[in-house]
C-alpha cells in the first residue's frame, strides 16, 4: 500500500499529512515526504520527534565556544539516514541557536565535541586543528610489546576505500593523508593517544595496525565489547578571541574507568 494509506490507519488525515511535509517519517530509516510511496510489510516505519528529547552535558560554554560532552551510540550530525537524533540537532534544540559544527566524533566515541557560535569562529579552529591538543583514551585487549608508561609515534598514510574503510600505508600513495598519533602506555589494558592530526578513524587504524586494536572495533579487529572502548578525554588550545588557554576534560565513561 502507499505509505499515506498505511499512515491512516494509526491516524487522521491531517495529522499523517502534516509528519509527512515535516519530514518526520522515516521508512526504513530515510525521511520520506512523499505520500504516494510505496511501503511494504517487512518495511519499518518510524516517527520522529519534532525536536530531540535528551539533553546533553555541557563541558564549557562562552559566546564564542560550546563543548559537549557526546554519548556513545549519538551521531555527531545528520547523515543520509538519521537527520534528527544527532549531536548538533540536539544541541540547536537546547540552546535554541545555530551551532557550528567544528570535528566530528564517529558514532561509537564519546567524549569532548566542540561547536563554535559563529561560522567565523569555526574557521579560526579548523585552520589551526592540527595545534590543539587531542587526547583519547583507547581500551584494548592486546598490548604493545613495550613496557608500561612508555612513549611511541605511529606515522602512516591512510587512504579511505570504497567500502567506506580506512587502510594504513606506510609510504605515501595517491589520495592518502599523514596521520601521526603518540601514543601512551597507562596500564595493561589502557593506551592514552594523541592525534596530531584528524584523519577518519585514524586512532582505529593506526592501534591495528600496531597489532592491539581497539575493544569494540570489530571493523579493524577488536574482540567484541558492550561500546566502542575509544573516548575523547581532552581537548587543550588557544581561544580563538581572547587567547587564554582552554582545556577542556570529559571523564573516561564507566567502561574505561
Amino acid at each position: 500500500m502507499t505509505l499515506l494509506d498505511w499512515l491512516l490507519t494509526q491516524m487522521n488525515r491531517t495529522r499523517a499529512k502534516k509528519l509527512l511535509s515535516s519530514g518526520r517519517v522515516q521508512v526504513n530509516g530515510e525521511i520520506i515526504t512523499r505520500h504516494d510511496c510505496t511501503v511494504k510489510e517487512s518495511d519499518r516505519v518510524r516517527i520522529v520527534a519534532t525536536k530531540p528529547t535528551a539533553s546533553l552535558t555541557i563541558l564549557y560554554e562562552d559566546q564564542h565556544l560550546i563543548a559537549i560532552d557526546k554519548p556513545q551510540g549519538l551521531l555527531s550530525v545528520a547523515t543520509e539516514s538519521e537527520k534528527i537524533e544527532t549531536a548538533f540537532a540536539r544541541l540547536a534544540a537546547q540552546i535554541q541557536v545555530r551551532p557550528f559544527v567544528v570535528h566530528r566524533l564517529d558514532r561509537e566515541t564519546s567524549g569532548v565535541l566542540l561547536f563554535a557560535k559563529s561560522s567565523a569562529i569555526r574557521d579560526r579552529l579548523q585552520a589551526d586543528w592540527d595545534k590543539l591538543v587531542k587526547q583519547y583514551l583507547a581500551g584494548v585487549d592486546v598490548m604493545p610489546a613495550v613496557p608500561e608508561f612508555t612513549s611511541f609515534e605511529v606515522r602512516t598514510y591512510l587512504r579511505e576505500d570504497a567500502n567506506l574503510r580506512t587502510t594504513s600505508f606506510k609510504q605515501c600513495l595517491p589520495r592518502t593523508k599523514l596521520a601521526v598519533s603518540k601514543v601512551r602506555i597507562l596500564r595493561p589494558d589502557l593506551l592514552s593517544v594523541f592525534i596530531q592530526t584528524g584523519r577518519k578513524h585514524q586512532i582505529r587504524v593506526h592501534l591495528a595496525s600496531i597489532g592491539c586494536p581497539i575493544l569494540g572495533d570489530e571493523v579493524y579487529g577488536g574482540r567484541p565489547a558492550k561500546r566502542l572502548m575509544l573516548h575523547a578525554h581532552q581537548l587543550i588550545f588557544d581561544h580563538p578571541v581572547t587567547q587564554h588557554r582552554i582545556e577542556i576534560v570529559s571523564p573516561a565513561p564507566q567502561g574505561l574507568q
